[in-house]
């Protein structure tokens, strides 16, 4: 007969003076199976890339990196700005730690409608979620989406006798929500979406794409333009503590591309 299970050491537990504080100490780049909320109230299914980190003290040796996956396994339902928070909340008390913090990066696909012929396709945008907890119950949430866009040049437009040299742009807005506040990852496409000179479609027909050339060409924006109107959406929503608004743009006319950064905290 087997006798009792052989009790295993346990070197990451031992206590003593180690010297210092370890900031944060977990996993990184793990790519998992999960699904987020829409804005619709469903939730779509997708691969993340999460780091999973908690603060260790200089009392204890070592973290317990297998709890990071367990809990990980063992999380249900779609993530929104509530569940990463329990989410975050639990593992720290799993870990037995002061402080702790999850980052979820994945891509995302948002329902498009074509303008004039009404298509329907997806464009992916690529999308990330941030929560830290500490044990003093404060919560910081951060949604960052970057979307693409068509962006039009004024100066171009104002010069040339024929058209207006027009890019693609790749926008990210990075937002810190207030307090018992969420934000969906299709609300921050649309402000994107809606400072451009122009949004993206997966898919159009023939008198689409004479609508969207048209419609860039009777909006034309600066990358300064860009991120000063977007910005100003931002500032005017009362979720939002703190944000960073970029806008890289493509350059046709160029090998390099035009930048332009707004960071803000109320």
């Amino acid at each position: 007969a087997m006798g009792a299970p052989e009790t295993l050491p346990d070197v990451q537990a031992m206590l003593a003076d180690f010297g210092f504080t370890i900031d944060q100490v977990g996993v990184k780049s793990v790519k998992f199976p999960l699904q987020v909320a829409c804005a619709d109230g469903s939730a779509q299914a997708t691969v993340a890339t999460l780091d999973m980190y908690v603060a260790l003290p200089p009392t204890q040796k070592g973290t317990h990196m297998s709890r990071f996956l367990e809990q990980l396994h063992a999380h249900e339902g779609p993530f929104d700005g509530r569940a990463l928070r329990d989410f975050v909340r639990d593992m720290a008390q799993r870990l037995h730690a002061e402080s702790a913090e999850v980052n979820l990066r994945f891509p995302y696909f948002v329902r498009k409608t074509a303008p004039v012929s009404g298509a329907v396709s997806l464009l992916d945008v690529e999308a990330a979620m941030r929560g830290e907890w500490r044990a003093d119950g404060s919560w910081t949430h951060t949604l960052t989406v970057t979307t693409p866009v068509t962006s039009l040049c004024p100066c171009s437009k104002e010069i040339s006798r024929y058209g207006a040299h027009n890019q693609r742009s790749a926008i990210t807005l990075s937002v810190e929500l207030a307090a018992d506040t969420d934000m969906s990852i299709d609300t921050l496409v649309r402000v994107a979406e809606s400072s451009a000179s122009c949004e993206l479609f997966g898919l159009l027909k023939r008198p689409d794409e004479k609508w969207v050339t048209e419609r860039a060409y009777d909006n034309p924006k600066f990358v300064e333009d860009l991120v000063r109107d977007i910005a100003r959406a931002l500032l005017a929503d009362p979720r939002v503590n703190a944000f960073v608004v970029e806008s890289e743009n493509f350059e046709s006319i160029h090998n390099h591309s035009a930048f332009a950064r707004i960071r803000h905290r109320r």
